[in-house]
């Protein structure tokens, strides 16, 4: 066996559906699957079978994987029964996976307190289980649930348990930091006191970041001999989370020199699996995630710009192409010419660096940030402006007014209801245009009557949709007279994502201001004819 050889085991689809607020369906568990075995993970958890109708429909109609080893997650059998004769090992060993992972005690605390046994019969649970499922799967991975606190209370009974599941056949033993409190110093000293009984090359562990440190540890573990590796999609998990695959493959290929199932080519789509993953799940990507955070790699102070410009290892630790991100040079109140310059060149705008236009717009990006504006959060209201500073914006609609109305009255049978309804006059080339929409709400209702109008003329707007909003007080001093900032994230089918924001007193002004740029953006970037009048 290759020294080198990290083996990656991810636990999105069991273990990161029990992070707050996420809940996988079948199809989601299907897709997600698919990207994880495209980019090579060597194993991929696909549920607890038994456990929930959800996966039970998985296993039911697995996805087809061509690189990755489709596992099933379950327990030892219960005390008092045979292995042979447990409704739940019996579930998992039926799932049809090649794989499966069973979890079992190494806490002798939790073995008096939690299960009522002598330690004994929890030694002969993992025995047992293990010895059969070595029969009917092709691999059996052993998860010893709180290793490290049972190691530190007992360490010769967490050792046994360890031993038992290595005797009986596991390919894998898997130390567990179950409750996250274990530090990185620790769980390396621990591990190698562990490998002078089983080699690295059968030991995993499975970190949990409840002090911010399952990355550090999942490293640590590496350093110290161990050779596979849990963790989730951009840290999913309960509580804190898990260890972060999507930190943990560069660092350990990039920076520490292993090599895992994931090829220099597959690990240029992290970017994009870490955004498919929080689409999906609707949530707003972490902007500060580290490689794949969209300001990883994004230089704000005009020094920095021309350093980077110079020399990119000044301020990146890695080329962001690796990892299928990007070098962003932000604009801001505390931008200079070089940032200006640095963003033209990206969005790929020519203009000689004397042009005085380079100069007129720095001052005007100044005075809008002054005013709330904040364009290193919002990159294509940004390239507007820049655009419109140089000319070359197409006019494609001119909003002469709108009205939005909402209505809150209880209904015939007794239910609270709101209405918002959106009144918006447009002129497009010589035509105008006047219509009514209602909507979720009066931003909703507003986009909805912009839209009614503008998608049967630019048919390039039928796929761009809102993905986030946001909305912050910028004078809470002032109480509901307030000035606020509108963010908007939108995206189309190809996967593009752009923000845009609006500023005002009035949010509903506000939010149309981001709107405004948003299509207008989508209508630039897809080359879309400008309606001119006939002549």
């Amino acid at each position: 066996m290759d020294d080198k050889r990290v083996y990656l085991f991810d636990t999105t689809l069991r273990d990161g559906a029990q992070t707050q607020g996420v809940d996988f369906n079948p199809a989601d568990k299907e897709l997600i699957a698919k990207e994880l075995d495209s980019i090579g993970i060597d194993y991929i958890e696909g549920g607890w079978p038994g456990a929930n109708p959800t996966d039970d429909a998985f296993f039911k109609n697995p996805p087809e994987l061509k690189r990755s080893c489709l596992t099933a997650f379950g327990m030892t059998r219960r005390a008092g029964r045979s292995a042979d004769n447990d409704p739940g090992l019996t579930a998992l060993l039926s799932a049809g996976a090649k794989a499966v992972c069973m979890v079992g005690k190494a806490w002798d605390f939790h073995i008096k307190v939690v299960l009522d046994i002598e330690p004994e019969e929890n030694i002969a649970m993992i025995r047992e289980s293990v010895t059969l499922a070595a029969v009917k799967a092709d691999e059996v991975i052993f998860d010893a649930e709180h290793f490290f606190d049972g190691y530190k209370a007992n360490p010769d009974f967490a050792l046994d348990c360890l031993k038992a599941a290595h005797e009986a056949g596991a390919r894998w033993i898997v130390l567990c930091d179950t409750n996250g409190g274990t530090l990185p110093h620790e769980a390396e000293d621990i591990i190698a006191k562990v490998i002078e009984h089983i080699p690295g090359d059968r030991l995993g562990i499975h970190a949990h970041d409840d002090t911010g440190n399952a990355v550090a540890i999942s490293l640590a573990a590496v350093r110290a001999g161990v050779r596979h590796v849990q963790g989730s999609l951009n840290g999913l998990g309960e509580r804190c989370g898990n260890a972060n695959l999507i930190t943990v493959i560069p660092s350990l290929v990039l920076k520490m020199g292993y090599e895992t199932g994931v090829t220099e080519k597959d690990m240029s789509k992290l970017t994009h699996l870490s955004r498919l993953l929080d689409e999906r799940l609707n949530r707003a990507p972490n902007r500060g995630a580290p490689y794949v955070g969209e300001s990883a790699f994004a230089h704000k102070g005009g020094l920095h710009v021309s350093a980077v410009e110079k020399d990119p290892s000044t301020y990146e630790h890695v080329d962001p192409e690796k990892i299928g991100n990007r070098r962003h040079i932000v604009v801001s109140d505390q931008s200079g010419r070089a940032n200006i310059l640095a963003r033209f060149r990206e969005i790929g705008i020519e203009i000689d660096p004397k042009d005085d236009k380079v100069t007129r717009l720095v001052e005007q990006v100044k005075e809008r940030e002054f005013d709330g504006y904040a364009y290193d959060g919002a990159e294509a209201s940004f390239e507007l402006l820049a655009r419109r500073a140089l000319g070359t914006v197409p006019d494609f609609f001119h909003c002469a007014s709108f009205r939005v109305v909402d209505e809150r009255r209880w209904n015939d049978k007794g239910e609270l209801v709101t209405l918002s309804e959106a009144t918006v006059k447009l002129d497009v080339g010589d035509e105008q245009h006047m219509t009514v929409a209602e909507g979720n709400g009066p931003v909703n209702a507003l986009d909805a009557a912009l839209r009614k109008v503008l998608t049967p003329i630019y048919p390039q707007l039928r796929d761009l949709r809102l993905v986030d909003y946001k909305v912050r007080i910028l004078t809470p001093g002032d109480g509901t007279r307030a000035i606020t900032r509108v963010m908007i994230e939108s995206a189309d089918k190809d996967g593009e994502h752009w923000s845009t924001v609006g500023v005002s007193a009035n949010i509903i002004d506000a939010s149309y201001n981001a709107l405004r740029d948003s299509i207008i953006y989508k209508l630039f970037r897809d080359g879309a004819e400008e309606k001119h009048s006939p002549s």
